[in-house]
């Protein structure tokens, strides 16, 4: 079992920009408690994501004299993937491709159908500099917009990134609607029909629901264990 700690994740959400030096404080503390990767920053416009605008100031200033946790950028393009791939701290490359395209539009400005072009380029630049590419799939259990959604929709989408030789796909709850069946059913069953792919999951909840989710997955990790 991999852990994956995402402070990206949560400090992009807030206004008040966080100063670099405090950035650099916290995630070095973070590399020293013995995650597997840190999603630590983002290769983004500064115009849509302004707290993530010094992440290559952060990359410069952190300690990785002792710690075997890797590192995970977020980019929303190929050039930001390009940025990305000329850091050689960085071993990940994360791309948000969401089953729902309404939000793919909003999130990254292009359709799916563009979004799943820019994966397949970022794939060929992470061959070509040693690098991982892992693809979110956003709105992974459903979407308040209406779009299509179901466990095959899912499944489609997963054999599209297996096609383009995409190695890790985290199953993303992007707005916290997921529920424990549902979380263990979805990884039942894409695990046994991509067996060479490495799932993750990416859950955003509440405080109501989410010590079950975290036993339902839990679980799952264990029987796989168990299994193997």
């Amino acid at each position: 079992m991999k852990i994956i700690e995402c402070p990206r994740d949560a400090m992009q959400g807030l206004e008040l920009f966080i100063p670099t030096e405090d950035k650099v404080l916290y995630i070095n503390q973070l590399l020293k408690v013995g995650f597997d990767t840190l999603d630590f920053g983002s290769f983004v416009s500064p115009k849509a994501i302004p707290q993530m605008r010094d992440t290559a100031e952060v990359l410069a200033q952190l300690d990785l004299s002792t710690t075997q946790t890797k590192l995970l950028a977020i980019v929303a393009n190929t050039r930001g993937a390009e940025t990305a791939c000329s850091f050689d701290q960085i071993q990940f490359l994360g791309f948000p491709l969401s089953i729902s395209e309404t939000f793919q539009q909003r999130n990254t400005n292009k359709s799916i159908v563009e979004a799943l072009q820019t994966v397949n380029e970022i794939q060929e630049l992470c061959k070509k500099h040693n690098k991982k590419q892992v693809v979110y799939i956003s709105m992974g259990f459903g979407n308040p917009y209406g779009d299509p959604y179901d466990i095959e929709v899912v499944e489609k989408f997963t054999d599209i990134l297996a096609t383009l030789e995409v190695e890790i796909i985290s199953l993303s709850d992007t707005i916290g609607v997921s529920e424990p069946g549902q979380i263990q059913y979805l990884f039942n069953t894409l695990t046994k029909k991509f067996p060479k792919v490495d799932f993750g999951a990416h859950l955003h909840s509440t405080p109501a629901t989410r010590l079950e989710k975290l036993k339902r997955l839990l679980m799952r990790v264990v029987n796989v264990s168990m299994v193997q």
